[in-house]
Formats: C-alpha cells, sequence, structure tokens
C-alpha cells in the first residue's frame, strides 16, 4: 500500500508523517505519535472513547481517517491544559470524582469542553443530552454530569 505524506496539526504541533491511505486518525495518534489519551472502545464511533476536538468540535477518531484531517487543528487531553494549569473540566472531574476506571475519561471531558464553550449555563437536561454518545460503564453518569455542571460555573468565572 502506498503511503500518504501529510502533516498534521496536533496540540498545536504540527507532525509530519507518512500513512497508509487507510490509517485512522486515532491509529496514528496512538501508535505514531503516541498520544495515548483517546483510546479505541468499539471501534465503530457508538461509545465516544475515541473522542477527539477538531476544529474544537468532537470528533471520533476511529471513524476519521488522518489524510482527512489536513490543515485541520486537533486537540486530545494531552493537549487541553493550558501549561501547566488543567482545564476547568478536567479539574472539575477530579473534584466530583467523576473519574473512575478513566476509560471514557478524555472523550468525555473534551465533548465536555466542546459543549460548555457553547453553552455556558446548561441546564441538567442540556448536560445528559451533551453527552449522551458517550458511554460509560462505572460512574452512572451522576458523577460526570455534577462535574459538567461545576466546570461551567468555573468557566463562567475565569471568562470574568
Amino acid at each position: 500500500m502506498n503511503l500518504i505524506p501529510i502533516t498534521l496539526l496536533v496540540n498545536g504541533e504540527p507532525y509530519n508523517l507518512a500513512v497508509p491511505p487507510n490509517k485512522t486518525l486515532l491509529e496514528v495518534l496512538r501508535d505514531d505519535l503516541e498520544l495515548m489519551g483517546a483510546k479505541e472502545g468499539c471501534g465503530v464511533g457508538a461509545c465516544g472513547a475515541c473522542t477527539v476536538l477538531i476544529d474544537d468540535v468532537p470528533v471520533r477518531s476511529c471513524l476519521t481517517l488522518a489524510v482527512d484531517v489536513q490543515g485541520l487543528s486537533i486537540t486530545t487531553i494531552e493537549g487541553l491544559a493550558e501549561g501547566h494549569e488543567i482545564h476547568p473540566v478536567q479539574e472539575a472531574f477530579i473534584e466530583r470524582h467523576a473519574i473512575q476506571c478513566g476509560f471514557c475519561s478524555s472523550g468525555m471531558i473534551l465533548t465536555a469542553k466542546a459543549f460548555l464553550d457553547k453553552k455556558k449555563r446548561p441546564k441538567k437536561e442540556e448536560i445528559k443530552k451533551a453527552i449522551s454518545g458517550n458511554i460509560c460503564r462505572c460512574t452512572g453518569y451522576t458523577k460526570i454530569e455534577d462535574a459538567i455542571a461545576v466546570a461551567a460555573k468555573k468557566m463562567a468565572k475565569r471568562s470574568k
């Protein structure tokens, strides 16, 4: 199979790679760039464990071909912190004990971040809907929903 030269912008850093045309973004992130935050849960885009942000939109990296995201900004959980300060969503997940096994956490956090960037004061039902495409088998979602509500407040305080 022929390799295609690509340049990906991941967490603000350009990476020059040569990949097969059918290699997914998830495979590139984990295998080539050694960024292990995105996980392969189902491989069919149903669980959300592989979620990354592409131009600030949550995307399933297991369904996205790496060759299709050249020129776009890709953010993984590893790139969410601002310097040495973790993002308010990460902070809230820790404070509210919304992480158990951690398998879904990066996808949940990135999905929540993108949602809160658009919805500053979400209602509980809006939070539930926003994360409905992400599966967690440990927490029962209550702590995750609480963490997102707390994160919204933290983000509102920081933007003042």
